[in-house]
């Protein structure tokens, strides 16, 4: 029995969208491994030769799903960066990735997988490595500013790194506190160190919207 969609005629575009939909949501629940086109087919509502037809296989079409949520994820984070203080721009990123991690479960879930393919991209460090890539720059500006040297801005772009999609993962299940919560939290630990912590912190970019 076909799955929950309809087998109506698409555009190639349309069919290829929607299998990559639902690739990414079987993905998500069974894990590559456990993933199988003739489910993939079948909730799609079409027969296995078309998701050949489109991706090659169940390696090319995971591919093609990681690809897209890592770009997905980034360009969202990219977009978010409007301020010019460091702490806001921090602020603007950490909230970027967990809003991407409670919109869009299935693609975090898959990105932080390691990846069962041959590929570069698409497991749970490079996706940090991209992530570095994203926050380098305004590490490097954001040292040279204060009098530091930016060349020292790997070390803090990756410790920045690490610690927001961490916690991401660890809230991709909690889910608590609100998702303005864990930014002001992170933000906090970031910005103060564990020796200036604020008790009661608060998003800057928050406590501006509410004045």
């Amino acid at each position: 029995m076909r799955g929950s969609v309809p087998n109506e005629r698409m555009t190639g575009t349309q069919r290829r969208a929607q299998l990559l939909d639902v690739g990414r949501s079987v993905f998500a629940e069974r894990g590559y491994d456990g993933a199988s086109i003739e489910e993939i087919a079948d909730r799609a509502g079409v027969s296995k030769p078309v998701v050949y037809e489109h991706f090659g296989g169940k390696e090319g079409l995971y591919a093609v799903v990681v690809d897209r949520e890592m770009s997905r994820l980034l360009d969202s984070m990219v977009a978010s960066l409007s301020g010019r203080h460091p702490r806001v721009l921090l602020e603007q990123a950490a909230m970027a990735l967990l809003q991407y991690v409670e919109e869009h479960s299935d693609g975090f879930t898959i990105l932080i997988r390691e990846s069962p393919v041959a590929s570069t991209t698409g497991n749970f460090v490079s996706l940090i490595h991209d992530v570095v890539d994203k926050l380098e720059p305004i590490v490097a500006n954001m040292l040279k500013s204060r009098g530091f040297d930016p060349k020292l801005s790997p070390i803090y772009a990756n410790a920045l790194a690490g610690m927001v999609v961490l916690t991401g993962q660890w809230w991709l299940d909690a889910r608590k506190p609100k998702r303005e919560v864990v930014a002001a939290h992170l933000v906090n630990l970031a910005w103060n160190g564990l020796a200036g912590l604020d008790p009661k912190p608060v998003l800057r970019t928050q406590r501006r919207s509410r004045s």
